[in-house]
């Protein structure tokens, strides 16, 4: 990969931009581990800054007034000339931080931070990156062109998303242009080195905006670092705990820094999460116009996150008299329109802004161990409510059981009733039918011998006796009628 700090011989006026106003250095700061030539152009540079800030005042007031036009044109060339000579030592000042970087990294972190925070030049960016994530040499960059090859299940959802991903840049403009295509294999890549996380909507305008910088393996590089050094990874897995995390923070900077503006916004319940997810999920790079997000971005590579809180808290600190003034519709609307493009022209400003903002990085770890307990006593209560809902509709089977065998029992009640009853009455009917005179009649024969002894021997005749025998079942006794038969 070539570095661009060898190759001078192209100008950009964002870079020129970025250094607007490089900070003096301070005696007892850094600029003691600069040497004698540092020292010199960080003078000329700031020297030059001065005279440039002059010129541009001037100019505004000459256009505004259109007096002196003899002036602006000397004013004009004046300005040309600073510029010219602010761009090439902006050069001269990166070229030798790029290769020099371990000791600007080690010895000179706070000039290296306020250069940083004054905008990287835009031809230095894609190195300056990838040196600030430490993504220059990834062993995972010698698997990019074996990932290409396989098959990801989040492949057609990439593909919807492409399209959406900055429409308007000529880079990403047609379906089949080649910025959807690095775009789509850089996603895909990713999609699957963490399956977990697979595809995030909004991951896009980040790769997106490397790809501007940097080849697709750089690119990809560079991605995999921010996601697992820079707390994007927990921002985008499925469950989105670090936005919840990023949020909770938030509010509490609101509560605390704008009080009013915190109480309008929940009387007409516009939830932070409705305007500042998508300041943490993309990081600005879908609020603001390119110009103005890079600058949000070099810095983010820096510091990480916490200049999407300072950023997103100047913003509201800006615009809180407006906002008081809106109702939900309203601010939405302006969140949308106003907000977007009140720094296009001045970057520094919003930056400037940024850095008068309050963040307390030890209340935020603080916030960051309230939350995740207030996320425990939360999952807690849910599994009680869970516990609860199945004890209630334990209950409910139970209950409708028991109302079926209650059921059950009050038609063996009548039943066992029904039953009782028909004893009754087969019990009474015996009764009357006992009370009735029923005759029963047995006949009863009985064999006599009335023969004497000497008589049997020779058989003479032998007598039988018959009886009637009356039963009277009231009484239980019976009357005899006797007949006799030979």
């Amino acid at each position: 990969m070539a570095s661009p700090a060898i190759s001078p011989d192209s100008s950009s006026h964002e870079g020129l931009s970025s250094v607007h106003s490089i900070p003096a250095c301070s005696p007892t700061s850094d600029s003691e581990n600069l040497s004698p030539d540092e020292l010199e152009l960080l003078a000329k540079l700031e020297e030059q800054n001065r005279l440039l800030e002059a010129d541009s005042k001037s100019l505004r007031s000459m256009n505004g007034s259109r007096r002196n036009s003899g002036s602006s044109l000397v004013s004009s060339s004046s300005a040309s000339s600073n510029l010219s000579h602010l761009e090439e030592d902006t050069w001269i000042l990166w070229g030798r931080i790029v290769n020099e970087w371990e000791e600007w990294r080690k010895k000179k972190e706070k000039l290296l931070r306020e250069l940083i925070r004054k905008g990287i030049p835009h031809h230095f960016r894609a190195i300056v990156w990838q040196l600030l994530c430490s993504a220059t040499d990834m062993p995972v960059k010698n698997q990019y062109s074996e990932l290409l090859k396989m098959s990801s299940p989040c492949e057609k959802l990439i593909r919807r998303d492409i399209a959406r991903t900055y429409p308007e840049h000529e880079f990403f403009k047609g379906q089949d242009s080649l910025g959807q295509e690095v775009l789509f294999n850089v996603m895909k890549a990713y999609s699957l080195v963490d399956r977990e996380v697979g595809y995030c909507q909004g991951s896009a305008f980040i790769v997106g905006l490397l790809l501007m910088q940097m080849p697709e393996e750089e690119a990809f590089c560079v991605f995999v670092r921010l996601m697992q050094e820079y707390r994007l990874r927990e921002l985008f897995k499925p469950t989105m705990a670090e936005l919840g995390l990023c949020i909770y923070q938030f509010e509490y900077m609101l509560q605390e820094q704008l009080p009013e503006l915190n109480i309008h916004f929940r009387s007409q319940s516009f939830l932070t999460s409705m305007y500042a997810s998508s300041w943490f999920l993309t990081l600005f790079l879908t609020t603001f116009p390119l110009p103005v997000a890079t600058r949000v971005f070099d810095i983010f590579m820096y510091e990480g996150l916490e200049i999407i809180f300072r950023v997103g808290m100047a913003l509201l600190q800006f615009n809180q008299a407006e906002l008081m003034q809106l109702d939900m519709e309203g601010m939405s609307q302006y969140f949308q329109k106003v907000i977007p493009h009140q720094f296009d022209s001045c970057p520094d400003k919003l930056i400037l802004k940024a850095y008068q903002i309050k963040y307390n990085p030890k209340k935020m770890k603080r916030l960051r161990t309230e939350n995740r307990l207030l996320k425990q006593r939360i999952e807690t209560l849910e599994k009680g409510q869970v516990t609860r809902a199945q004890e209630a509709e334990e209950n409910y089977i139970i209950k409708r059981e028991l109302a079926v065998v209650r059921q059950q029992c009050c038609s063996a009640t009548e039943n066992l009733q029904k039953a009782q009853s028909t004893i009754r009455q087969l019990q009474e009917q015996q009764v009357s039918m006992e009370s009735c005179q029923l005759h029963d009649w047995v006949w009863v024969v009985v064999y006599y011998e009335t023969r004497p002894s000497e008589q049997r021997a020779n058989k003479g005749p032998s007598y039988c006796y018959f009886f009637k025998y009356y039963i009277n079942s009231n009484s239980f006794c019976g009357c005899l009628n006797f007949y006799m038969a030979v």
